[in-house]
């Protein structure tokens, strides 16, 4: 296939993903009137886990579930559960768009983890780009003008939550086993979730159990829509796409829960996404980014139902020569 046909397609296959992720985000904020985040993440992962189960059971990598740094992986876990708590409270609390402007600054805040987590080196124009982007979330905030309430408290730790769960599979991923970097946070999430659920459980009747198992079946589309665009199109290309996500706000919002976006927060929006579009053109010149760390954050939020995708294509690549160095050495032995 041609690359800029390529290219397209993955192009189109993330604005895809990101569509569907977005119709996912409209469930959970229109479930997160009835039910506490406990619950619909209980119920999204439960509904998600014997599928993910599955594929991790195909993992054929020789090792154990031990980790190898257990330290960081606790880490990673803890901040997984608790950026999927506080995302999904904030989606159920805030208009759409607002959540997507605090969340678009994940990139700012992975740039400036990876300074002292990896080594990553931070020039003048990214550090602008920083700066600019954190600038565009007080416009968005507005302290001491508008009042910040618990759910833009919670979108901004999910950003925060976030770039660190990424940051850190950056830093041990080549280490750990795919497997028990996919299944920790997996786990962790569904026993918090079931511990917390008879505290805050809701009778749910059959039409949101249907929504909650859509729920679960888009974020698993997502995750296979974003996986097959990282295989025909480089970072550079997908990775901007997640950006639309505001496009579908702003008409989900409008059309479903009757949001109008306020100027303020639309000059912020445009400025968080500027400086982080042009920090993934920057990290895309090895010159500049030996680490990459926000083009090779594949996942948009890393709340736990799906696996990162990352690590996916990680283990899908290490599948992949496995079965090629197999079907040599039965072609060897055949000769």
């Amino acid at each position: 296939m041609p690359l800029a046909q390529s290219n397209l397609r993955g192009a189109l296959l993330s604005l895809a993903a990101f569509g569907v992720y977005a119709t996912h985000d409209v469930l959970v904020k229109l479930l997160g009137a009835h039910y506490s985040a406990f619950q619909l993440i209980f119920f999204s992962g439960l509904l998600s886990f014997p599928l993910i189960s599955i594929m991790l059971m195909s993992d054929r990598t020789d090792g154990n579930l031990i980790p190898r740094h257990p330290y960081w992986s606790a880490l990673r876990t803890t901040s997984t559960v608790l950026n999927g708590l506080t995302g999904f409270y904030a989606f159920s609390v805030l208009p759409l768009a607002q959540c997507y402007a605090i969340f678009f600054a994940m990139p700012l805040v992975i740039t400036l983890l990876a300074i002292p987590m990896l080594g990553e080196k931070i020039g003048l124009h990214r550090g602008m780009a920083v700066l600019m982007g954190l600038i565009g979330v007080m416009i968005v905030l507005r302290p001491g003008q508008e009042p910040l309430s618990l759910g833009h408290l919670s979108a901004l730790a999910a950003a925060i939550l976030g770039a660190l769960s990424s940051v850190i599979v950056r830093k041990i991923g080549s280490e750990e086993r795919s497997a028990v970097l996919m299944l920790y946070p997996m786990v962790a999430n569904f026993v918090v979730m079931a511990v917390a659920l008879p505290f805050v459980y809701v009778p749910v009747p059959i039409g949101h159990l249907g929504l909650m198992g859509t729920m679960a079946l888009f974020s698993l589309l997502g995750g296979f829509l974003t996986i097959a665009a990282y295989r025909r199109a480089p970072a550079i290309i997908v990775a901007p796409m997640h950006y639309s996500q505001i496009i579908w706000a702003l008409a989900y919002g409008y059309l479903i829960f009757g949001e109008e976006v306020d100027f303020w927060t639309a000059v912020g929006t445009g400025v968080i996404i500027a400086a982080g579009f042009y920090i993934v053109l920057r990290e895309d010149k090895p010159s500049v980014s030996i680490n990459r760390p926000v083009l090779e954050t594949r996942s948009r939020f890393d709340f736990g139902a799906f696996p990162r995708i990352g690590l996916w294509l990680r283990l899908f690549d290490r599948r992949r020569l496995r079965d090629k160095v197999e079907g040599l050495s039965g072609s060897e032995g055949d000769a």
